[in-house]
């Protein structure tokens, strides 16, 4: 008999990725957050990769744990599970979800001035451009 692995809801992988985003946003660990609700740290795992689903009660005693709103694990999300802008929501919860996404967040949160703003973007766009460029074509391989 042939086992196939079930691929998670792409809205479960969401809520979890959210879970996991708020989590590192209050530099709780993940055993920090499992005491609230009174589940294991391994399941908080689960519920941050999308690999198992969050119930109601459990989601709300984890939102009361990380001081949000429920609503805030669906914000923006269509009903099936695709936002409308492509990735784009994805890619700033992932994003966010890295030690230095926040870090670069909290840090560019601090810089009062909107030119300097300005000019960070610009400077992390040129950045990543020229990363970009100087990826080898399939060409050159």
């Amino acid at each position: 008999m042939e086992t196939r692995s079930k691929k998670p809801n792409p809205i479960d992988v969401e809520v979890g990725r959210r879970i996991r985003m708020r989590r590192v946003l209050l530099r709780l660990s993940q055993s920090s957050l499992a005491e609230g609700p009174g589940i294991t740290f391994q399941q908080v795992q689960k519920y941050e990769k999308g690999t198992n689903r969050v119930g109601a009660s459990r989601l709300q005693a984890i939102a009361q744990v990380l001081e949000t709103p429920v609503s805030f694990f669906f914000e923006g999300q269509q009903p099936n599970g695709a936002h409308e802008d492509g990735l784009h929501g994805e890619e700033i919860t992932e994003f966010l979800s890295t030690a230095e996404g926040l870090a670069l967040n909290k840090s560019f949160t601090r810089i009062q001035s909107a030119d300097v703003r300005r000019k960070v973007v610009g400077l992390v766009k040129t950045l990543a451009d020229g990363e970009v460029a100087q990826e080898p074509s399939e060409d050159t391989v």
